[in-house]
C-alpha cells in the first residue's frame, strides 16, 4: 500500500525528444535566418544615418555660434571705437574757434592794460573797435551771422517780440531792436529781441 502511495506522489517527469525539435529547427532555420538577416541591416542603416546627420547638424550649429560670437565681439569693438572717435571729434571741434578767440582775448588784455594809463580816448576807442571787428571776423568764419531785423516784417522764426506798439490793422514789422539775433550756419542760434509795431 505504501508502494502505491509512493508511486502516486512521485514527481512526473516529461521527456522531450530533442531530435524531433532539431529537425523542426532545421526546417524553419533558413526562413528565420533570412528574415532576421534582412531586418538587422535595415534597422542599423537608418540609425547610423540619423546619427551622422545629427553630428553634422551639431557641428554646423557650433560653427554658426562661434561665427556669431566673433561678429558680436567685432561689432562691440567697432561701436566702442566709433563712440571714442566721436567724443574726440567733438572735443577737438572747438579747437580752431578757441585759437581765433585767443587772439581776440590777447587784444582785449592789451587794451585793458593801457586803459589804466592816461591815453587818448579816441585812440583807445579805435583800438576797442579793432578788437571788436577781429572778434566778429572770427565768429563769421565759423558761420555766425547777425539777423538784420530793424524795419523788416515780423517773423516769429527770426524775431522775439518783447514789446508791441501801434493799434493799426497793417502787417506787423520790427520797429526797434533791443537785443541782436544771430544764426549759425543758417540755423537760428538766438532770435532778435524786438519791438513790434502795427501801423
Amino acid at each position: 500500500m505504501t508502494n502505491d502511495r509512493d508511486r502516486d506522489e512521485a514527481p512526473v517527469i516529461k521527456v522531450t525528444d530533442k531530435r524531433r525539435f532539431a529537425k523542426l529547427a532545421e526546417a524553419e532555420g533558413p526562413e528565420r535566418s533570412s528574415a532576421s538577416g534582412s531586418n538587422e541591416p535595415g534597422t542599423d542603416e537608418p540609425a547610423a544615418a540619423a546619427t551622422d546627420e545629427l553630428a553634422e547638424a551639431m557641428a554646423k550649429a557650433d560653427e554658426y555660434l562661434q561665427h556669431l560670437q566673433r561678429l558680436q565681439a567685432e561689432f562691440d569693438n567697432y561701436r566702442k571705437r566709433v563712440i571714442r572717435e566721436q567724443t574726440t571729434t567733438l572735443e577737438l571741434a572747438s579747437e580752431p574757434v578757441m585759437r581765433r578767440l585767443l587772439e581776440v582775448l590777447d587784444e582785449f588784455e592789451l587794451a585793458l592794460l593801457h586803459a589804466h594809463e592816461d591815453v587818448d580816448r579816441d585812440r583807445f576807442l579805435k583800438g576797442i573797435e579793432l578788437v571788436y571787428a577781429k572778434l566778429m571776423d572770427a565768429l563769421k568764419a565759423e558761420g555766425l551771422q547777425r539777423i538784420d531785423a530793424e524795419g523788416a516784417p515780423f517773423d516769429p522764426n527770426l524775431h522775439e517780440a518783447l514789446m508791441q506798439t501801434g493799434e493799426g490793422d497793417g502787417e506787423p514789422h520790427v520797429a526797434e531792436v533791443f537785443r541782436p539775433g544771430y544764426t549759425l550756419k543758417g540755423r537760428v542760434l538766438r532770435p532778435a529781441g524786438v519791438r513790434v509795431e502795427r501801423t
